[in-house]
Protein backbone atom coordinates (compact mmCIF):
# COMPACT_ATOMS: atom_id res chain seq x y z
CA UNK A 1 0.00 0.00 0.00
CA UNK A 2 2.83 2.41 0.82
CA UNK A 3 4.37 1.90 -2.63
CA UNK A 4 1.00 2.72 -4.21
CA UNK A 5 0.75 5.94 -2.22
CA UNK A 6 4.32 6.96 -3.13
CA UNK A 7 3.57 6.37 -6.82
CA UNK A 8 0.44 8.52 -6.59
CA UNK A 9 2.38 11.31 -4.85
CA UNK A 10 5.09 11.27 -7.53
CA UNK A 11 2.55 11.32 -10.37
CA UNK A 12 0.69 14.25 -8.83
CA UNK A 13 3.88 16.21 -8.22
CA UNK A 14 5.07 15.55 -11.80
CA UNK A 15 1.68 16.63 -13.17
CA UNK A 16 1.71 19.82 -11.12
CA UNK A 17 5.26 20.68 -12.21
CA UNK A 18 4.40 19.95 -15.87
CA UNK A 19 1.27 22.12 -15.73
CA UNK A 20 3.19 24.90 -14.02
CA UNK A 21 6.04 24.80 -16.56
CA UNK A 22 3.72 24.62 -19.56
CA UNK A 23 1.64 27.52 -18.32
CA UNK A 24 4.74 29.62 -17.65
CA UNK A 25 6.09 28.89 -21.17
CA UNK A 26 2.88 29.66 -23.05
CA UNK A 27 1.95 32.78 -21.14
CA UNK A 28 5.49 34.27 -21.21
CA UNK A 29 4.68 36.39 -18.22
CA UNK A 30 7.48 38.73 -17.29
CA UNK A 31 8.91 38.47 -13.79
CA UNK A 32 7.81 42.01 -12.95
CA UNK A 33 4.17 41.14 -13.76
CA UNK A 34 4.11 38.33 -11.24
CA UNK A 35 4.53 40.81 -8.40
CA UNK A 36 5.85 38.26 -5.96
CA UNK A 37 5.43 39.37 -2.37
CA UNK A 38 6.98 37.35 0.47
CA UNK A 39 6.45 38.06 4.16
CA UNK A 40 8.65 35.97 6.52
CA UNK A 41 6.34 36.46 9.50
CA UNK A 42 8.06 35.50 12.78
CA UNK A 43 6.11 33.43 15.31
CA UNK A 44 6.45 34.07 19.02
CA UNK A 45 3.31 32.87 20.75
CA UNK A 46 1.95 30.83 23.62
CA UNK A 47 -1.06 28.63 24.28
CA UNK A 48 -1.73 25.75 26.70
CA UNK A 49 -1.63 23.08 23.98
CA UNK A 50 1.70 24.07 22.46
CA UNK A 51 3.45 26.03 25.18
CA UNK A 52 5.86 28.66 23.84
CA UNK A 53 6.00 28.57 20.04
CA UNK A 54 9.00 29.88 18.10
CA UNK A 55 9.55 29.88 14.37
CA UNK A 56 8.47 31.37 11.06
CA UNK A 57 5.14 31.51 9.27
CA UNK A 58 6.14 32.77 5.82
CA UNK A 59 3.46 33.88 3.39
CA UNK A 60 3.68 34.64 -0.31
CA UNK A 61 1.30 36.19 -2.85
CA UNK A 62 1.87 36.40 -6.59
CA UNK A 63 0.24 36.40 -10.02
CA UNK A 64 0.77 33.58 -12.52
CA UNK A 65 -0.44 35.78 -15.37
CA UNK A 66 -1.84 39.20 -16.21
CA UNK A 67 -3.39 40.59 -13.03
CA UNK A 68 -6.37 41.81 -15.07
CA UNK A 69 -7.39 38.25 -15.97
CA UNK A 70 -5.65 36.10 -13.34
CA UNK A 71 -6.60 35.82 -9.66
CA UNK A 72 -3.91 36.25 -7.06
CA UNK A 73 -2.16 33.07 -5.87
CA UNK A 74 -1.16 32.55 -2.28
CA UNK A 75 0.96 30.27 -0.16
CA UNK A 76 1.28 29.99 3.60
CA UNK A 77 3.79 27.92 5.53
CA UNK A 78 4.97 27.30 9.05
CA UNK A 79 8.22 26.14 10.55
CA UNK A 80 7.54 26.06 14.29
CA UNK A 81 9.07 24.35 17.31
CA UNK A 82 7.45 24.52 20.73
CA UNK A 83 8.54 24.07 24.33
CA UNK A 84 6.24 21.02 24.41
CA UNK A 85 8.69 19.43 21.94
CA UNK A 86 6.35 19.77 18.97
CA UNK A 87 7.50 20.25 15.38
CA UNK A 88 4.95 21.82 13.02
CA UNK A 89 5.78 22.04 9.31
CA UNK A 90 3.14 23.10 6.79
CA UNK A 91 2.86 24.32 3.20
CA UNK A 92 -0.59 25.37 1.99
CA UNK A 93 -1.22 26.84 -1.44
CA UNK A 94 -4.04 28.24 -3.56
CA UNK A 95 -2.64 28.77 -7.08
CA UNK A 96 -4.42 30.23 -10.12
CA UNK A 97 -2.64 29.67 -13.43
CA UNK A 98 -2.71 32.25 -16.22
CA UNK A 99 -6.21 33.39 -17.10
CA UNK A 100 -7.55 31.34 -14.20
CA UNK A 101 -7.71 28.32 -16.50
CA UNK A 102 -6.58 26.07 -13.64
CA UNK A 103 -6.81 26.30 -9.87
CA UNK A 104 -4.47 24.15 -7.74
CA UNK A 105 -5.15 23.60 -4.03
CA UNK A 106 -2.35 22.10 -1.95
CA UNK A 107 -2.04 21.11 1.69
CA UNK A 108 1.15 19.42 2.92
CA UNK A 109 1.84 18.92 6.64
CA UNK A 110 4.25 17.09 8.86
CA UNK A 111 3.60 17.21 12.59
CA UNK A 112 5.37 15.70 15.55
CA UNK A 113 2.84 16.96 18.00
CA UNK A 114 0.45 16.57 20.90
CA UNK A 115 -3.11 17.79 21.27
CA UNK A 116 -5.88 17.40 23.82
CA UNK A 117 -9.07 15.67 22.75
CA UNK A 118 -12.44 15.94 24.43
CA UNK A 119 -14.58 13.16 22.99
CA UNK A 120 -17.10 13.40 20.17
CA UNK A 121 -19.95 15.85 19.68
CA UNK A 122 -20.69 19.24 21.23
CA UNK A 123 -22.44 20.17 24.45
CA UNK A 124 -22.24 18.74 27.99
CA UNK A 125 -22.61 15.12 26.81
CA UNK A 126 -19.70 15.15 24.37
CA UNK A 127 -17.48 13.36 26.88
CA UNK A 128 -20.18 11.36 28.65
CA UNK A 129 -18.72 7.90 27.97
CA UNK A 130 -15.39 8.62 29.62
CA UNK A 131 -16.77 11.11 32.16
CA UNK A 132 -19.10 8.52 33.69
CA UNK A 133 -16.91 5.51 32.98
CA UNK A 134 -17.36 2.79 30.39
CA UNK A 135 -19.41 -0.24 31.46
CA UNK A 136 -17.35 -3.44 31.31
CA UNK A 137 -18.59 -6.97 30.63
CA UNK A 138 -18.81 -7.80 34.35
CA UNK A 139 -21.02 -4.79 35.09
CA UNK A 140 -18.24 -2.64 36.59
CA UNK A 141 -17.08 0.63 35.08
CA UNK A 142 -13.78 2.02 33.87
CA UNK A 143 -12.30 4.92 35.79
CA UNK A 144 -14.05 8.19 34.85
CA UNK A 145 -12.10 10.92 33.02
CA UNK A 146 -13.36 14.44 33.62
CA UNK A 147 -10.44 16.31 32.04
CA UNK A 148 -9.08 16.78 28.53
CA UNK A 149 -7.31 13.72 27.12
CA UNK A 150 -3.85 14.57 25.82
CA UNK A 151 -2.65 12.62 22.80
CA UNK A 152 0.73 12.49 21.09
CA UNK A 153 1.07 11.56 17.42
CA UNK A 154 2.90 12.12 14.16
CA UNK A 155 0.97 13.26 11.10
CA UNK A 156 1.95 13.28 7.44
CA UNK A 157 -0.59 14.86 5.10
CA UNK A 158 -0.51 15.31 1.34
CA UNK A 159 -3.62 16.81 -0.26
CA UNK A 160 -3.59 18.09 -3.83
CA UNK A 161 -6.65 19.14 -5.85
CA UNK A 162 -6.53 20.17 -9.51
CA UNK A 163 -9.50 22.17 -10.82
CA UNK A 164 -10.28 23.17 -14.41
CA UNK A 165 -12.23 26.33 -15.19
CA UNK A 166 -15.39 25.83 -17.24
CA UNK A 167 -15.09 28.07 -20.29
CA UNK A 168 -15.36 31.76 -19.27
CA UNK A 169 -17.48 31.16 -16.17
CA UNK A 170 -16.32 31.16 -12.56
CA UNK A 171 -17.15 27.46 -12.19
CA UNK A 172 -14.33 24.95 -11.72
CA UNK A 173 -14.35 21.16 -11.58
CA UNK A 174 -11.66 18.58 -10.96
CA UNK A 175 -10.12 15.72 -9.02
CA UNK A 176 -7.92 15.44 -5.98
CA UNK A 177 -5.82 13.00 -4.02
CA UNK A 178 -5.72 12.99 -0.21
CA UNK A 179 -3.39 11.08 2.07
CA UNK A 180 -3.32 11.24 5.88
CA UNK A 181 -0.99 8.99 7.88
CA UNK A 182 -1.17 9.10 11.69
CA UNK A 183 1.57 7.17 13.43
CA UNK A 184 3.14 6.74 16.87
CA UNK A 185 -0.20 7.60 18.50
CA UNK A 186 -0.06 7.65 22.28
CA UNK A 187 -3.03 8.18 24.60
CA UNK A 188 -1.39 9.65 27.66
CA UNK A 189 -4.30 8.78 29.97
CA UNK A 190 -4.98 5.30 28.58
CA UNK A 191 -4.17 2.57 31.12
CA UNK A 192 -5.65 -0.83 30.38
CA UNK A 193 -3.84 -2.50 33.30
CA UNK A 194 -5.10 -0.18 36.05
CA UNK A 195 -7.84 -1.30 38.45
CA UNK A 196 -10.29 -0.09 37.32
CA UNK A 197 -8.87 0.45 33.79
CA UNK A 198 -8.72 3.91 32.24
CA UNK A 199 -10.20 4.06 28.74
CA UNK A 200 -10.01 7.23 26.61
CA UNK A 201 -12.46 8.49 24.00
CA UNK A 202 -9.97 7.72 21.22
CA UNK A 203 -9.38 4.17 22.44
CA UNK A 204 -13.10 3.37 22.84
CA UNK A 205 -13.97 4.77 19.41
CA UNK A 206 -11.17 2.88 17.67
CA UNK A 207 -12.21 -0.34 19.44
CA UNK A 208 -15.82 0.22 18.37
CA UNK A 209 -14.88 0.46 14.68
CA UNK A 210 -12.28 -2.33 14.92
CA UNK A 211 -9.23 -0.27 13.98
CA UNK A 212 -5.75 0.19 15.45
CA UNK A 213 -5.34 2.85 18.11
CA UNK A 214 -1.59 3.35 17.50
CA UNK A 215 -1.46 4.13 13.75
CA UNK A 216 -3.79 4.41 10.76
CA UNK A 217 -3.95 5.63 7.17
CA UNK A 218 -6.70 7.28 5.16
CA UNK A 219 -5.98 7.51 1.44
CA UNK A 220 -8.45 8.51 -1.24
CA UNK A 221 -9.51 10.52 -4.25
CA UNK A 222 -12.04 13.32 -4.48
CA UNK A 223 -14.50 14.83 -6.95
CA UNK A 224 -14.69 18.61 -6.62
CA UNK A 225 -16.94 21.46 -7.74
CA UNK A 226 -16.02 25.10 -7.11
CA UNK A 227 -17.63 28.47 -7.77
CA UNK A 228 -15.36 31.44 -7.00
CA UNK A 229 -16.30 34.97 -8.06
CA UNK A 230 -14.34 36.77 -5.32
CA UNK A 231 -12.45 39.83 -6.49
CA UNK A 232 -9.44 38.80 -4.40
CA UNK A 233 -8.95 35.37 -2.85
CA UNK A 234 -6.76 36.53 0.07
CA UNK A 235 -8.75 39.61 1.09
CA UNK A 236 -12.13 39.71 -0.67
CA UNK A 237 -14.28 42.81 -0.89
CA UNK A 238 -16.96 41.22 -3.08
CA UNK A 239 -18.04 37.98 -4.72
CA UNK A 240 -19.03 34.52 -3.55
CA UNK A 241 -17.27 31.24 -2.90
CA UNK A 242 -18.88 27.78 -2.90
CA UNK A 243 -16.98 24.50 -2.74
CA UNK A 244 -18.09 20.87 -2.68
CA UNK A 245 -15.66 17.98 -2.13
CA UNK A 246 -16.70 14.32 -2.10
CA UNK A 247 -13.81 12.17 -0.91
CA UNK A 248 -13.71 8.40 -1.45
CA UNK A 249 -11.21 6.40 0.64
CA UNK A 250 -11.08 2.82 -0.66
CA UNK A 251 -8.90 0.15 0.90
CA UNK A 252 -7.14 -0.56 -2.42
CA UNK A 253 -5.62 2.96 -2.27
CA UNK A 254 -4.17 2.28 1.15
CA UNK A 255 -6.94 3.19 3.61
CA UNK A 256 -7.22 0.90 6.63
CA UNK A 257 -10.98 0.85 6.04
CA UNK A 258 -13.12 2.08 3.16
CA UNK A 259 -15.11 5.25 3.78
CA UNK A 260 -16.39 8.42 2.18
CA UNK A 261 -16.65 12.03 3.38
CA UNK A 262 -18.42 15.14 2.10
CA UNK A 263 -17.29 18.77 2.54
CA UNK A 264 -19.63 21.68 1.67
CA UNK A 265 -18.53 25.30 2.05
CA UNK A 266 -19.93 28.76 1.30
CA UNK A 267 -18.66 32.35 1.76
CA UNK A 268 -20.32 35.69 1.01
CA UNK A 269 -19.73 39.41 1.58
CA UNK A 270 -22.26 42.23 2.16
CA UNK A 271 -21.21 45.89 1.91
CA UNK A 272 -22.26 48.85 4.04
CA UNK A 273 -20.66 51.57 1.90
CA UNK A 274 -19.90 51.27 -1.82
CA UNK A 275 -17.26 53.97 -1.48
CA UNK A 276 -15.46 51.99 1.26
CA UNK A 277 -15.42 48.39 -0.03
CA UNK A 278 -13.46 47.19 3.01
CA UNK A 279 -16.41 48.10 5.24
CA UNK A 280 -18.39 44.87 5.04
CA UNK A 281 -19.95 41.91 6.76
CA UNK A 282 -18.50 38.53 5.79
CA UNK A 283 -20.17 35.15 6.17
CA UNK A 284 -18.47 31.75 6.19
CA UNK A 285 -20.01 28.35 6.75
CA UNK A 286 -19.02 24.76 6.11
CA UNK A 287 -20.46 21.33 6.80
CA UNK A 288 -18.38 18.15 6.94
CA UNK A 289 -19.89 14.66 7.03
CA UNK A 290 -18.83 11.02 7.18
CA UNK A 291 -21.15 9.65 4.50
CA UNK A 292 -20.20 5.97 4.62
CA UNK A 293 -17.84 3.51 6.28
CA UNK A 294 -15.60 4.02 9.29
CA UNK A 295 -13.19 6.96 9.60
CA UNK A 296 -10.44 6.80 12.27
CA UNK A 297 -10.73 9.17 15.22
CA UNK A 298 -8.11 11.77 14.27
CA UNK A 299 -9.42 11.92 10.68
CA UNK A 300 -13.01 12.64 11.74
CA UNK A 301 -14.43 16.10 10.95
CA UNK A 302 -12.96 18.47 13.55
CA UNK A 303 -12.84 22.19 14.26
CA UNK A 304 -9.70 23.92 12.98
CA UNK A 305 -8.83 21.24 10.45
CA UNK A 306 -9.96 23.18 7.36
CA UNK A 307 -7.24 23.69 4.73
CA UNK A 308 -5.77 26.85 6.24
CA UNK A 309 -6.69 26.05 9.84
CA UNK A 310 -8.65 29.29 10.30
CA UNK A 311 -11.92 28.06 11.79
CA UNK A 312 -12.72 28.10 15.50
CA UNK A 313 -10.79 31.10 16.77
CA UNK A 314 -10.74 30.81 20.61
CA UNK A 315 -10.63 27.02 20.61
CA UNK A 316 -7.82 24.48 20.52
CA UNK A 317 -7.52 22.79 17.14
CA UNK A 318 -9.74 19.70 17.25
CA UNK A 319 -11.65 20.91 20.34
CA UNK A 320 -14.91 19.71 18.76
CA UNK A 321 -14.98 16.53 16.70
CA UNK A 322 -17.63 14.15 15.39
CA UNK A 323 -18.93 12.10 12.48
CA UNK A 324 -20.76 15.27 11.35
CA UNK A 325 -19.75 18.87 11.95
CA UNK A 326 -21.20 22.27 11.02
CA UNK A 327 -19.39 25.59 11.44
CA UNK A 328 -20.63 29.13 10.88
CA UNK A 329 -18.89 32.47 11.29
CA UNK A 330 -19.67 36.10 10.62
CA UNK A 331 -17.11 38.90 10.70
CA UNK A 332 -17.67 42.65 10.67
CA UNK A 333 -14.75 44.42 8.94
CA UNK A 334 -14.27 48.17 9.08
CA UNK A 335 -11.55 50.72 8.22
CA UNK A 336 -10.01 52.73 11.03
CA UNK A 337 -8.65 55.55 8.85
CA UNK A 338 -10.54 58.19 6.93
CA UNK A 339 -9.98 57.69 3.22
CA UNK A 340 -7.38 54.94 3.71
CA UNK A 341 -7.50 51.15 3.95
CA UNK A 342 -4.14 50.63 5.67
CA UNK A 343 -5.43 50.00 9.19
CA UNK A 344 -8.71 48.28 9.96
CA UNK A 345 -10.51 46.36 12.62
CA UNK A 346 -12.76 43.31 12.83
CA UNK A 347 -15.29 41.82 15.22
CA UNK A 348 -16.29 38.19 14.76
CA UNK A 349 -18.58 35.52 16.15
CA UNK A 350 -18.61 31.77 15.41
CA UNK A 351 -20.76 28.72 16.15
CA UNK A 352 -19.88 25.02 16.04
CA UNK A 353 -21.95 21.87 16.37
CA UNK A 354 -20.80 18.25 16.03
CA UNK A 355 -22.49 14.88 16.32
CA UNK A 356 -21.58 11.62 18.02
CA UNK A 357 -23.44 8.65 16.62
CA UNK A 358 -22.10 6.40 19.39
CA UNK A 359 -23.20 8.83 22.12
CA UNK A 360 -26.55 9.61 20.43
CA UNK A 361 -25.67 13.30 20.01
CA UNK A 362 -27.19 14.73 16.85
CA UNK A 363 -26.02 17.68 14.81
CA UNK A 364 -27.50 20.94 16.24
CA UNK A 365 -28.41 19.32 19.56
CA UNK A 366 -25.85 21.70 21.05
CA UNK A 367 -24.10 24.81 19.71
CA UNK A 368 -20.80 26.09 21.07
CA UNK A 369 -19.90 29.72 20.45
CA UNK A 370 -16.93 32.07 20.50
CA UNK A 371 -16.21 35.66 19.54
CA UNK A 372 -13.52 38.27 19.47
CA UNK A 373 -11.95 41.35 17.93
CA UNK A 374 -8.92 41.98 15.79
CA UNK A 375 -6.62 44.48 14.10
CA UNK A 376 -5.67 44.53 10.40
CA UNK A 377 -2.59 46.19 8.91
CA UNK A 378 -2.34 46.20 5.11
CA UNK A 379 1.29 45.77 4.08
CA UNK A 380 0.72 45.49 0.31
CA UNK A 381 -2.08 47.59 -1.16
CA UNK A 382 -2.01 46.01 -4.62
CA UNK A 383 -2.41 42.43 -3.37
CA UNK A 384 -4.31 43.55 -0.21
CA UNK A 385 -2.02 41.47 1.97
CA UNK A 386 -2.90 41.97 5.63
CA UNK A 387 -1.17 41.18 8.87
CA UNK A 388 -3.82 40.03 11.34
CA UNK A 389 -3.84 40.13 15.12
CA UNK A 390 -6.96 38.65 16.76
CA UNK A 391 -8.08 37.85 20.27
CA UNK A 392 -10.96 35.42 20.82
CA UNK A 393 -12.87 34.08 23.81
CA UNK A 394 -14.96 30.90 23.80
CA UNK A 395 -16.65 28.58 26.25
CA UNK A 396 -15.00 26.25 28.80
CA UNK A 397 -12.32 28.86 29.53
CA UNK A 398 -10.92 28.70 25.99
CA UNK A 399 -9.27 31.82 24.56
CA UNK A 400 -6.26 32.80 22.48
CA UNK A 401 -4.27 35.33 20.44
CA UNK A 402 -3.87 34.72 16.71
CA UNK A 403 -1.23 36.24 14.43
CA UNK A 404 -1.46 35.56 10.71
CA UNK A 405 -1.43 36.77 7.11
CA UNK A 406 -4.40 37.49 4.84
CA UNK A 407 -8.03 37.49 5.88
CA UNK A 408 -9.42 34.49 7.74
CA UNK A 409 -11.95 33.95 4.95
Amino acid sequence: MLKQQIKILLLLLMASVYSFASEADTSKVEARQKNLSIVPLPVVAYNPSNGLMLGLAPGANWFMGDAATTSISSGLGTVIYTTNKQLILTAKTNVFLSGDRWNLLGDIRYFITSQPTYGLGTGPNSNKVTASGYELDDGTFSKPIDTSQMMEFNLFRFHETVLRRHQSTRFFYGLGYHLDIHSKITDNLLDETADPPVYTSHYLYQEAIGMSHTNYTTSGVSVNLLYDSRDNSINPYSGRYAFANLRLNPEFLGSDKSSSMLWLEYRDYVHFDKKRPSHLLGFWTYAWFVTSGDVPYLDLPALGWDQFGRSGRAYTQGRFRGEDLWYGETEYRFPLQKGKETIGGVAFFNLTTASSRYNDIKLFDYLNYAGGVGLRIMINKKSRTNINLDYAIGQYGQHGFYLGLNEVF
